[in-house]
C-alpha cells in the first residue's frame, strides 16, 4: 500500500460541546473505540482535546479538562501504538498529559499561558505553534488584517524565536496558522492560497480546516457532518500548497485523496 508522506492527525474531542463531535466520544470505551478506527483508517496521530475552542465556546477548568483526557491518553498509550497528541492551552494539562503519554502539544494559543512556554520546554516533546486573533469566545467579533499572511508570518517569526530562547528545540517545533481562528472567510481563502509562503520559515506545516465553518460558508451553511468532501478538497489543496500536517476527523477519505495526490506526484518525480 502507499505509505503517505502526508501525516494524518486525527482528531477526538472529550469534550461535551466541540463543534464537530461534542459529547460523542466522552465515554473511555467510546473514546478508545473510536482512537482504533482512525488508526485502522491511517492516522500517524491521535489529538486528544478536553476542552473546546470553538468560536463562542466558553473555557474548561483545569481540573475538567485534566478529568477528561488523562484517562483517554492512558488508555490508548496501553492499548494503542500511536504517537499521542495533547490539544491544550493549559501548563498543568501539558505536564500530566505528557507523564500520561502525550509526545505532542498542540496548543491553539501558541505557549501564551504564564508558564506554557518554560513546560514545554522541560517536558522536551514536540510542540504546535497556532496563530489565534484574540480568544475563542470573542475572536469572530470582526477580525481585521492589513495582510492576513504577513501578519501570521511575523507572529510566528516572534514566537519561535521566544520559543528557541527558552530551551525549545528547533526540530520539536510545528506552525499552524489557525484557520478560523480570528479569520474571515476571506482570510481564511487567502491563507489556503498563499500557504506556501509559510516555508520560509522552514519548519513543519499543520493544516486544521477540517469541517470548518469555512467550508460550510462555501457550501451554503451546510451541516458540519455534511462537510466532509469539502474538508477533503481543502486538505489536499493545503498539502499541495506546502503543509506537511494535516488534522483531520474524517481520516479514511482524507488518506485516499492523499494517495491518489501522491501518487500521482510521484511519477513526476
Amino acid at each position: 500500500m502507499h505509505k503517505s508522506k502526508t501525516v494524518i492527525m486525527g482528531v477526538l474531542n472529550i469534550t461535551p460541546d466541540s463543534f464537530s463531535d461534542g459529547g460523542q466520544y466522552l465515554g473511555i470505551e467510546n473514546a478508545i473505540e473510536r482512537a482504533k478506527i482512525m488508526v485502522n483508517q491511517g492516522a500517524d496521530i491521535i489529538d486528544i482535546g478536553g476542552e473546546s475552542t470553538r468560536p463562542g465556546s466558553n473555557p474548561a477548568t483545569t481540573e475538567e479538562e485534566l478529568g477528561r483526557v488523562i484517562p483517554i491518553i492512558k488508555e490508548i498509550k496501553n492499548q494503542i501504538n500511536i504517537p499521542i497528541s495533547i490539544d491544550t492551552s493549559k501548563p498543568e494539562v501539558m505536564e500530566k498529559a505528557a507523564v500520561a503519554g502525550a509526545s505532542i502539544i498542540n496548543d491553539v494559543s501558541a505557549l501564551s499561558a504564564d508558564g506554557a512556554i518554560s513546560m514545554a520546554s522541560s517536558l522536551g516533546v514536540k510542540v504546535c505553534l497556532m496563530h489565534m486573533k484574540g480568544m475563542p469566545r470573542t475572536m469572530q467579533d470582526s477580525p481585521t488584517y492589513v495582510d492576513v499572511v504577513d501578519e501570521i508570518k511575523d507572529f510566528f517569526s516572534r514566537k519561535i524565536d521566544e520559543c528557541l530562547k527558552s530551551g525549545i528545540n528547533n526540530e520539536n517545533i510545528i506552525i499552524d496558522p489557525g484557520f478560523g481562528f480570528g479569520k474571515t472567510l476571506n482570510h481564511n481563502l487567502e491563507i489556503l492560497k498563499r500557504l506556501e509562503e509559510f516555508n520560509s520559515l522552514k519548519l513543519p506545516l499543520m493544516v486544521g480546516i477540517s469541517r470548518k465553518s469555512m467550508i460550510g460558508s462555501l457550501l451554503n451553511d451546510r451541516a458540519v457532518d455534511d462537510r466532509i468532501i469539502g474538508s477533503v478538497v481543502a486538505a489536499i489543496m493545503a498539502v499541495q500548497n506546502g503543509a506537511s500536517i494535516v488534522r483531520v476527523h474524517d481520516v479514511m477519505e482524507t488518506r485516499d485523496a492523499l494517495n491518489i495526490l501522491e501518487s500521482v506526484n510521484d511519477l513526476k518525480e
